[in-house]
């Protein structure tokens, strides 16, 4: 696999963000102290990517930014071709070897497509075409059917996807998400096994249910017709239920028998201690009942089988969530982060730069081979997606 890394004249500090927001000259001053709060608190660094056509409004003071389509086309050019070159460089893999092609990007989808853009800069033969962990595990599914090779890009636009109001829940989007991108090389072939670096054990996928699930994440216009993503106050506890039945599903393919039978143990105590509390009331014992204390569901230890954790880098509040719920250690969410530090929020490619960084700089807790390695991913929905990669 391989991840975009941007050039420096992308890359912008937390002021130069909001003197181009301010150049704009749609935001009221209340809107750019909401912004400027977000980004001091948001875990993103100082050097952090934005794509030119925005960028270049900080050249001079009457250049305005490009947001047109050519732009926007510029920008995915830009990321794709360079992180799907690499990637097939180091995998050894010919353009033409490639059998399946899956490129997720939720907010800009021109025509031609992603897919039609990439195979015509790289010659590749007719493929069939389609975030990050859900394409990894669409390539399962479709190479289970044949031996090949898949290739998935995953990366996010960001020049169109500008707001220009001052309602804040849309506000949150213009100060977290950055550019960036990843291209992963999948085979099923036994061939390539001497050469691959990961072998793809599990993948589960949970869609969250309810109104507020669905409008967590929710693309839509303000009351002056500006058009958005609108991001929920509710979404760190929403992500946290949808990662809770994630890890319910995922929890027996991985987890050892020991971590299994206390969760079955804990599942019957609550289940008992329940049943009696509501016979008591019925028998009218109160204050009985009151006295009996209903015990916290166990939380299992992933990290008996789990040795590195990928988690997205929604932000500062979700990795806290994350490390806090599953009693994980600082080096476990190191990873995640560095990412947001150094990359802000390049959605569904973030987990891949965690795991760049896991391979190649953590010292705190070194990749070894038999290592399993857990990637968590969070998206509109609302969806958690879960991976389980073992090093070769």
């Amino acid at each position: 696999f391989a991840t975009f890394k941007p050039p420096e004249d992308w890359k912008v500090d937390h002021d130069q963000i909001i003197e181009m927001m301010r150049r704009k000259k749609c935001f009221d001053e209340g809107s750019l102290d909401f912004m400027q709060r977000i980004l001091e608190r948001s875990g993103t660094g100082p050097a952090t990517a934005w794509p030119p056509g925005i960028v270049q409004s900080l050249h001079r003071e009457d250049q305005k930014s490009d947001q047109s389509i050519e732009a926007s086309r510029k920008e995915a050019e830009t990321v794709i071709f360079d992180v799907v070159e690499q990637a097939l460089r180091k995998a050894n893999v010919k353009p033409k070897e490639i059998d399946i092609l899956v490129i997720n990007c939720s907010l800009f989808s021109p025509t031609p497509s992603l897919c039609a853009m990439v195979m015509s800069h790289f010659g590749m033969r007719d493929l069939g075409c389609s975030a990050s962990l859900i394409s990894v595990d669409l390539a399962k599914r479709l190479l289970g059917k044949r031996l090949g090779k898949a290739l998935v890009v995953s990366t996010e636009i960001i020049t169109p996807n500008l707001y220009h109001g001052n309602d804040r829940g849309f506000l949150i989007q213009n100060t977290l998400f950055r550019c960036g991108g990843a291209a992963i090389v999948l085979s099923n072939n036994w061939l390539d096994g001497r050469r691959a670096w990961y072998k793809l054990l599990h993948t589960v996928r949970v869609q969250g249910s309810g109104q507020a699930a669905y409008e967590c994440v929710y693309e839509g216009e303000d009351a002056e017709g500006n058009r958005g993503v609108r991001l929920s106050k509710d979404i760190v506890k929403v992500a946290g239920k949808t990662m809770e039945k994630n890890l319910t599903m995922l929890g027996p393919q991985v987890l050892p028998i020991s971590e299994q039978a206390k969760v079955v143990w804990s599942i019957a105590v609550r289940f008992t201690t329940k049943l009696l509390i509501k016979y008591l009331l019925k028998r009218g014992a109160e204050d009985l009942a009151a006295k009996i204390p209903v015990p916290k569901p166990y939380v299992p230890d992933f990290k008996r089988c789990i040795d590195h954790f990928c988690i997205h880098a929604g932000g500062r509040a979700v990795i806290d969530g994350i490390e806090k719920n599953m009693q994980l250690q600082d080096f476990h969410t190191e990873p995640s982060r560095y990412t947001l530090y150094n990359y802000g929020n390049t959605s569904s490619s973030s987990i891949w730069y965690e795991l760049e960084y896991i391979q190649e700089q953590q010292q705190t807790n070194p990749l070894k081979k038999g290592h399993r390695i857990m990637q968590v991913a969070f998206g509109s929905g609302f969806k958690c997606t879960s991976g389980v990669w073992l090093k070769l």
